[in-house]
């Protein structure tokens, strides 16, 4: 083969990746659009805080950049980051209102305020869950010690940590940061 035709073979490579980067069309090099993301049960709960059912439901998956529009600089660094807002400072801590407590990324119902407690430690403290079908529970070793670490699991927003110095009748603390959650006022009926 002489100059000429392998020059021309690669000019025609070159021409028919830029034409299938051009439409769209993945090619050796180009990224292939991402799988579909994952398929999670979650127990829906409308904000009265009635049971309505279960769902599969897909994963919510953003980009950083996304997340960081959607939420205030504090949530996002407590759910994206797995930062942890100062005690005593979060909007729900000191609440004693009734109602249903939502993830700040996805909505999901994570807990009620049936089951919130005083803890003293300047956080939103619960001995339950709406539903553990609704969050994650992993093992943190970060700052020197073992936790259990708690997401949600519509879209993996950290939410706090559980502990097991909780009252009756589980004898668990769930301690959330209010960054990662949105209350819902019940309704006065």
């Amino acid at each position: 083969m002489n100059r000429r035709a392998m020059l021309g073979i690669v000019g025609v490579g070159i021409a028919g990746a830029f034409l299938r980067r051009s439409a769209g069309t993945p090619s050796m090099g180009v990224e292939a659009s991402p799988d579909p993301p994952e398929i999670v049960s979650i127990v829906e709960y409308s904000d009265a805080g009635v049971r309505v059912g279960v769902n599969e439901v897909p994963k919510v998956v953003k980009t950083d950049a996304e997340w960081r529009r959607q939420l205030t600089s504090i949530s996002y660094q407590v759910a994206r980051r797995e930062g942890t807002e100062r005690a005593f400072t979060g909007a729900t801590w000191n609440s004693h209102d009734k109602g249903l407590y939502r993830c700040v990324c996805c909505n999901t119902a994570l807990f009620g305020s049936d089951t919130k407690f005083e803890s003293g430690t300047g956080w939103p403290s619960f001995w339950a869950p709406l539903d553990k079908k609704n969050i994650e529970e992993r093992m943190d070793r970060s700052l020197g010690m073992v936790r259990t670490a708690v997401s949600c699991r519509r879209c993996d927003a950290h939410l706090g940590h559980l502990f097991d110095d909780g009252p009756k009748p589980t004898g668990l603390r769930y301690c959330m940061n209010s960054a990662a959650m949105r209350f819902i006022k019940a309704s006065e009926a």
